[in-house]
C-alpha cells in the first residue's frame, strides 16, 4: 500500500496539519473499506487528531450508521456526489469532529457502467463551523483512477488525504 505514497506521505502532512490546527477528523469510507483509517493510524500520535473510520459499504449501513437519506441512495446509487456529501456530514456531525471525510466508488474489477466506470469515485468533504458563523460546508470531488482493485483503493485513498490537506493547511 506504498505504491503512490509521496514524501512525506500524505497521512504524516495531514497529521502534522490537523495537529497545528488542533483539528479533529472522523472517515466515512465505502470503497476504501478502512485504508484512509489505516493510514492515518499509521503515524505515531494520531489519536492526537484521528477519532473513527465508519466502513459503511452496504446501504443499510449507511442509512443506520451516517443518516444518509434513503431518498439519495434509490435516486442516485451509493455511488454519487449526493452520497458522499451525505456521508462526510454524517460522519463529522456522529463523530462531532471538525472535519468529515468521505469515499463511495467502484474498485473494480467489475461494477462500472459507462457513466461511472471502475475507479470512479467521490470524494466528499464535510468542515464544522462555530454555530452561527455559516463557516460549515460539504463539497464533492469525483475522480477517475486506473489501476488493479488495489491500486484503485489507494490512489482513492491518497486523494481523500490530499484533499483533506488542501482544506486544513489553505
Amino acid at each position: 500500500m506504498r505504491e503512490f505514497a509521496s514524501d512525506p506521505p500524505i497521512e504524516s502532512r495531514v497529521g502534522d496539519a490537523l495537529r497545528d490546527a488542533d483539528a479533529t477528523v472522523a472517515v466515512a469510507e465505502s470503497c476504501t473499506g478502512g485504508l484512509i483509517g489505516s493510514l492515518l493510524t499509521d503515524v505515531p500520535g494520531s489519536s492526537d487528531y484521528f477519532d473513527r473510520s465508519l466502513v459503511t459499504y452496504s446501504y443499510d449501513a449507511k442509512l443506520t450508521a451516517l443518516g444518509v437519506a434513503r431518498e439519495s441512495l434509490d435516486e442516485h446509487g451509493a455511488v454519487s456526489e449526493p452520497v458522499a456529501r451525505e456521508m462526510a456530514a454524517g460522519v463529522r456531525d456522529v463523530a462531532g469532529t471538525d472535519w468529515g471525510v468521505s469515499t463511495t466508488g467502484i474498485a473494480g474489477p467489475e461494477g462500472g457502467t459507462p457513466e461511472k466506470p471502475v475507479g470512479t469515485v467521490y470524494v466528499g468533504l464535510a468542515y464544522r463551523g462555530e454555530w452561527g458563523s455559516g463557516e460549515s460546508y460539504t463539497r464533492v470531488e469525483r475522480h477517475e483512477f486506473e489501476g488493479d482493485r488495489t491500486q484503485i483503493k489507494e490512489r482513492i485513498a491518497r486523494e481523500a488525504l490530499s484533499t483533506l490537506y488542501d482544506a486544513v493547511d489553505g
